[in-house]
Formats: C-alpha cells, sequence, structure tokens
C-alpha cells in the first residue's frame, strides 16, 4: 500500500514542481488521509458506536499504515535538506567547497540552486579580498626589501668601510677589539641583506622558479643544519609570475615550518610539471604533528587558491609531513 501511496505521490510531484515546502506537505498529509479514508470507506470493516475490544486491533493497525505512510513520504520529500546542512557543515571558501546536486524538485531546486550560488560569491569575495590582502602584503615586502637594502644596506656598508680606516691608523692594542666590531657589523649587514633576499627573492624574477628554490635550498640547508635532496626540473620553462611567487611562498613556509616545528634532519623537495599542471612536493621525516593549522598554513592556502591550485597537507605522526601543490597552468616557452 505505502508503494502505491508513494508511486502517486511522484507522480502528483512531478507535474507540480512549484509546490511551496508548506503546500507540499500539506499535501502529502491530505493524500495519505484520504486515502486512508476511502479505504476504510470501502473495506468491509466497521466500527461500532462503541468501539469493541476485537475492533481496536483494526483501529491501531490502520492508523499505523496511516502514520507509516505518512513519514515514509515525508522522510522522502524532506531528504534533500539532510544533504544541505551537511554541505554547509563543509563549506570553506579556503579548501573550495562541493556543489550539491540538483536532484530535487520545486523549491529544494531554487534552496539548492541559491545555496550554490551563496558558496561561489563566498569563495570569489575570499579570492578577492585574499588576492588584495597578499598584493598589498607582496609590495610592503618589495619596499621593506629595497628600503633594507639601500638604506640600512648602505649604511652598514659606510660603517664598515669607516671601521676599516680607523683600523688601520689606530694604535696596535686596538686592532683584536676594531677587528672583533668589524666582524660584528659584517654579520649585520650579511643578515640584513639576507631578510632583504627572503622578503623579495630577486632571483625569482631573474632567472625563474628553479633557480630560485635551489637558492631557497641552499640557504635554509646552510643556515638551519637540514639536508635538503632536491629534484627540481631544470628544463621547466618560465611560468606565470603569480604562479611563480606563490610556488615559492609555499616552498618557503614549508622549509621554515620544518626548521622551527617539525624537528627533521632531512628534506626532499620536488618540482615537475606532467600533463600541463606543475607539481611542487615537500617532504621532512620530522615528528609529524599539526595540532592546528596556523597563519603559516591558512596563508598557503589563502595563495594556493589565487592560482586554482589544490594544496594537500599529510602529516603522519613520527614519519614526518608532506605537503603537495598542484596548480594547473600554461607554460610559457621563452621565444627562440
Amino acid at each position: 500500500m505505502s508503494g502505491r501511496i508513494g508511486a502517486a505521490f511522484d507522480r502528483f510531484r512531478a507535474r507540480t514542481p512549484d509546490t511551496a515546502l508548506f503546500g507540499r506537505v500539506v499535501v502529502i498529509n491530505g493524500l495519505v488521509f484520504t486515502l486512508g479514508t476511502l479505504v476504510l470507506a470501502l473495506s468491509p470493516a466497521s466500527v461500532s458506536s462503541r468501539v469493541r475490544l476485537t475492533e481496536v486491533p483494526v483501529l491501531v493497525i490502520g492508523l499505523t499504515i496511516i502514520l507509516a505512510a505518512n513519514a515514509l513520504l515525508l522522510r522522502s520529500s524532506l531528504a534533500p535538506i539532510d544533504e544541505l546542512i551537511a554541505s554547509m557543515r563543509r563549506v570553506d571558501p579556503l579548501r573550495g567547497s562541493t556543489r550539491l546536486r540538483e536532484s530535487a524538485n520545486g523549491d529544494w531546486s531554487r534552496v539548492i540552486d541559491t545555496f550554490n550560488a551563496m558558496v561561489e560569491r563566498l569563495e570569489a569575495e575570499r579570492i578577492t579580498a585574499s588576492s588584495s590582502a597578499l598584493a598589498a602584503q607582496e609590495n610592503e615586502r618589495q619596499r621593506i626589501a629595497r628600503e633594507l637594502h639601500d638604506e640600512i644596506g648602505q649604511s652598514l656598508t659606510v660603517a664598515l668601510l669607516r671601521l676599516r680606516r680607523t683600523a688601520d691608523r689606530a694604535p696596535a692594542e686596538l686592532h683584536d677589539d676594531l677587528h672583533e666590531v668589524q666582524e660584528t657589523v659584517r654579520a649585520c649587514l650579511d643578515e640584513v641583506r639576507g631578510i632583504a633576499r627572503r622578503l623579495r627573492p630577486d632571483v625569482l624574477e631573474d632567472l625563474g622558479l628553479p633557480s630560485a628554490l635551489s637558492a631557497l635550498c641552499n640557504e635554509f640547508a646552510a643556515t638551519a643544519g637540514l639536508t635538503i635532496t632536491r629534484e627540481i626540473d631544470s628544463e621547466l620553462g618560465r611560468v606565470d609570475a603569480d604562479i611563480e611567487l606563490v610556488c615559492y611562498r609555499v616552498a618557503q613556509e614549508c622549509l621554515t615550518n620544518i626548521a622551527r616545528h617539525a624537528h627533521a634532519g632531512s628534506v626532499r623537495l620536488t618540482l615537475h610539471c606532467d600533463d600541463g599542471t606543475l607539481l611542487l612536493r615537500v617532504r621532512d621525516n620530522g615528528t609529524g604533528t599539526i595540532t592546528r593549522e596556523g597563519a603559516g598554513i591558512r596563508g598557503m592556502r589563502e595563495r594556493a587558491l589565487l592560482v586554482d591550485a589544490a594544496l594537500t597537507i599529510q602529516a603522519h605522526p613520527g614519519r614526518g609531513t608532506d605537503v603537495r601543490l598542484a596548480i594547473p597552468l600554461t607554460l610559457r616557452r621563452p621565444p627562440p
């Protein structure tokens, strides 16, 4: 009986795709009660004015059938709301949210369309906001790097030259002290240059991503004591500047996190192009624990969104962390 009711309701719902949710519930209940009344009227069963004990099971069975049919039809009609709630819980503009399938009619179809449009607006606004913020950040990095190089770097260079001339004219007993001061100033100058280079890597603009990543690996190997194995496709052509910058910043953030938190001894960095997709992978043999995603990881996800990339981070406790960045691209080959 419930199967016949369900089939009848499906035919009715297909003919009335614009029925409102309230009207749909009313129609379901009305259809169930109408069919129950017809069954009661046409069946040989009867109920006395004073219900007899032998008639109670018939009433209970009839009521149970009506309630079960009503519940099944309502469950079928309201099923899309469960998928909508689950999708709402999964929405994350930083990771890219899945869209709901348009498998319903009437108001549910409009609700699903509206929800999908809302998610698209959220992701578009997040990308726009992230793009503006990261562009402003890169401009500020460039300005600070230029001031460090042109102002503080030049001042330290002048101070170092004057110390050298002073040491040449100073008494012999002051030579050691002046030499120590010279080494301190020279170390400060090297540190300022290193900070400026990390803020705005000139090698990325001048020589491209493979050379910039090689220089980055050499720097972290020297300063953090990491053993870094590089597998970088040297034949990789120049790609879009935004893609190169995103790839470089993600690799830089990975190496920074490894040096600070992973307690790793070795790192493997690979970069190659496969079927029009630029693949960057950074693996370490550290602790492999990520208690929460901090500003660094969120920054990597925001940068990945800017170039429509897929960023996956897999932490294996005791066996290290594996970060993968897949960027769809079209290589720009240099002119012959």
